[in-house]
């Protein structure tokens, strides 16, 4: 897959898709990134600690799967974002932020199409 593409794609979706970027099971970026002209809310070490925590959440998920069946994404809803985890198959994990009022089920829909269509 063109992680690159469909990391731009993610962010066409909506304009309130702030960020999205696919990391590997060792928390190394992949590709993509912010949208341009936005800040990141996050400091860099904020943002290293965040995606380390997301990938020990994923490699939890991945044992529980066995019960409950795969993970398709998680959400959490802050007060100022929404960050939304994709697990994409065994090796690789794609977090998008987006602003707090985004359609949640739109997003989710249009980023899983894009998955399965690329």
């Amino acid at each position: 897959m063109d992680y690159e593409k469909f990391c731009s794609q993610i962010l066409e979706i909506d304009s309130k898709v702030r960020f999205a970027t696919v990391y590997d099971e060792w928390a190394v970026r992949v590709s993509g990134g912010m949208r341009t002209g936005l800040k990141n809310l996050l400091s860099e070490h904020a943002e290293n600690e965040l995606v380390n925590l997301s990938i020990l959440d994923w490699k939890a998920r991945k044992d529980m799967s066995k019960w409950l069946g795969k993970t398709k994404y998680t959400l959490g809803e802050y007060d100022k974002v929404k960050r939304f985890s994709f697990y994409l198959g065994d090796d690789h994990l794609l977090l998008v932020s987006t602003e707090n009022d985004c359609d949640t089920g739109m997003i989710v829909d249009e980023v899983i199409k894009l998955y399965y269509s690329n």
